[in-house]
């Protein structure tokens, strides 16, 4: 291809997919190009998105009147906060004039006009054009308690008070309030930045797709292998091992839950057990929830060992560069303390539903059970099973890999419906919970106009002014306004709140460099997920299984019956923090 062919070439890729209107716009005749970036930040000094960033000459805003406008979107900073403005000018004003930049931004304070220092001379562009550069600029914001606020506060209570109270099914309380704060945002807010909450390009950034994607893969992989009668014959082995002690019964199963949980995540583990513990029930004549219940509580606890078994370890790991071993040997030990005590716990509450559903004749129930629940497709369950373990593997390598661990539950999902030949409109419309996925993503956007209007940073500022560098006292802020916020707001969001205030905390009080203060975060955060119906992925996925097979539990139902041992686990964490570290 010779030069002038080439040439061609690069200026149709120009005209077609480079050139933008607006500030980064070529010159007129006469005009250069100044150059103006920097990086915008919060108090704690994360990345500020969506900050507009407007060039003021001599005191005026200077938009070239070829170009864009004030709110055109090529001046706002990019997720990592980074803005780059081109603006074209005659050369006499970019060396001559004063030039300054204003930034605001929804819920913060509009900063003061910041000076443009350091004009020098840059390189030519490819086409001759002069280019002047100026000093890269970092500018702190900070939060104002504007009408987003208090908006979105009222929104978040309302929201969970429909769903505390039942007044509303969950789902539909999420879905309104996730629709009001857009709503808001795209009418009022285009008035009035003190009305903005949410936008709706920021609304698909602040749903977690990973863990959304991750819930549908493994959904239908269980729903792939539950044709295979593996589940019923899962809960006639454990009948079988447990030999009519539902006491012991219900400790095997805690403990497998656990453990399967540190290994494969505590939501994948929770689809697939939920089959099996209300098949053990219905074999029992005994409300589900008296195993079911547990079995959460047991699956968030050992999620907390390892840096997969839970969305936040997965979330902490990353932003703190934990490997898999530092969760296993800082936190395994605590998630053994907590267990013991769980089963101890559920003795005392369920003793006596244990006792109405023993069976008198065991023997006889066991050859009942055997007869009843077999293999009925060893076909699909070879298959699944195969694909399963593979998925499991990608589980564990997903951090070699790069790769989101959703990634592997999807193509998972694909390779058992393509290798089972599985009818895939029939699996997506009975075995995927959409209320539960559809639940998540509205309250992932409830939770992040709360995140974007500053009410979870209050928290944040909070621990800040009290912990005044004592160790001690952040190490149990952190895991205590970390477990009962978990429990309220869902602990996948809270943890991203929490992680650059965490990082800050870690930099700045004498002792924390053990990294004592992400195993609080950690602890509190998986821990802390027990206490509602809503605070974990697990609860809500486990009990919108059980709903959809008619077995409801309210949120009283299930605050009474988890809270309390949500309660001794964090005691517990407490002492072990304070002692080991």
């Amino acid at each position: 291809m010779n030069r002038v062919t080439l040439a061609l070439v690069v200026a149709i890729f120009a005209a077609l997919f480079g050139a933008k209107e607006g500030w980064c716009a070529s010159a007129k005749p006469g005009e250069a190009v100044l150059v103006l970036h920097g990086k915008v930040l919060d108090s704690t000094g994360s990345p500020l998105s969506d900050a507009s960033v407007v060039p003021y000459l001599n005191g005026k805003p200077y938009l070239s009147s070829a170009h864009g406008s004030e709110n055109h979107k090529d001046n706002v900073t990019g997720r990592n906060g980074v803005f780059m403005l081109e603006v074209p000018a005659p050369v006499e004003k970019i060396k001559d004039g004063k030039w300054v930049l204003k930034i605001t931004r929804p819920s913060f304070k509009p900063s003061e006009p910041i000076p443009v220092t350091r004009i020098s001379e840059a390189d030519a562009d490819p086409q001759g054009m002069k280019r002047f550069s100026a000093s890269p600029l970092v500018v702190s914001m900070q939060r104002i308690q504007s009408a987003a606020f208090w908006i979105a506060l009222i929104i978040f209570a309302g929201v969970y008070v429909l769903i505390s109270f039942e007044v509303l099914h969950r789902t539909l309380a999420a879905f309104l309030g996730a629709a009001a704060v857009l709503l808001i945002t795209h009418t009022f807010g285009n008035y009035d930045d003190a009305y903005k909450l949410l936008t709706y390009e920021q609304a698909l950034h602040v749903v977690d797709w990973n863990v959304i994607f991750l819930l549908m893969g493994m959904m239908v992989i269980v729903g792939v292998l539950k044709v295979s009668g593996v589940f019923q014959w899962m809960a006639y082995k454990s009948f079988h091992v447990a030999r009519g002690n539902i006491l012991v019964l219900s400790g095997a199963l805690c403990i497998v839950t656990a453990i399967t949980s540190a290994f494969l995540d505590n939501v994948t583990t929770m689809l697939l057990l939920t089959p099996v513990t209300m098949e053990i029930a219905l074999i029992l004549g005994v409300s589900p929830f008296v195993f079911l219940v547990p079995e959460i509580v047991a699956s968030n606890f050992g999620g907390a060992a390892t840096l997969i078994g839970d969305p936040p370890n997965i979330m902490i790991g990353s932003y703190a560069g934990l490997t898999f071993n530092d969760f296993v040997i800082n936190l395994t030990p605590v998630v053994i303390m907590v267990m013991v005590a769980q089963l101890i716990y559920n003795n005392l509450i369920y003793g006596r539903e244990y006792q109405r559903a023993k069976v008198e004749d065991v023997p006889k129930m066991i050859e009942f059970l055997r007869e009843k629940y077999q293999i009925t497709d060893r076909k699909v369950l070879v298959i699944g099973g195969a694909v399963l373990l593979g998925v499991i593997l990608l589980f564990i390598l997903h951090g070699f890999f790069h790769m989101e661990v959703s990634v592997a539950a999807l193509f998972g999902a694909g390779l058992i419906v393509l290798l089972t030949k599985t009818d895939i409109v029939e699996i997506l419309e009975k075995e995927i919970e959409w209320p539960s996925l559809v639940f998540f993503i509205m309250l992932f956007i409830v939770v992040g106009a709360a995140e974007q209007t500053g009410i979870l940073q209050a928290i944040a500022d909070w621990i800040l002014r009290v912990c005044q560098g004592n160790l001690a006292v952040a190490v149990l802020i952190i895991l205590w306004v970390s477990g009962i916020s978990s429990a309220i707001v869902d602990n996948i969001p809270f943890t991203a709140t929490m992680l650059p205030i965490t990082l800050f905390l870690g930099k700045t009080i004498p002792g924390a460099e053990t990294g004592v203060l992400w195993w609080a975060l950690a602890l509190g955060a998986c821990f802390g997920g027990n206490g509602t119906i809503i605070g974990a992925s697990a609860n809500v996925v486990t009990t919108g299984i059980a709903e959809r097979a008619g077995h409801k539990i309210t949120f009283f139902e299930y605050l009474k019956q988890a809270a309390p041992v949500t309660i001794i686990s964090l005691i517990i964490s407490s002492v072990f923090l304070l002692v080991r570290y």
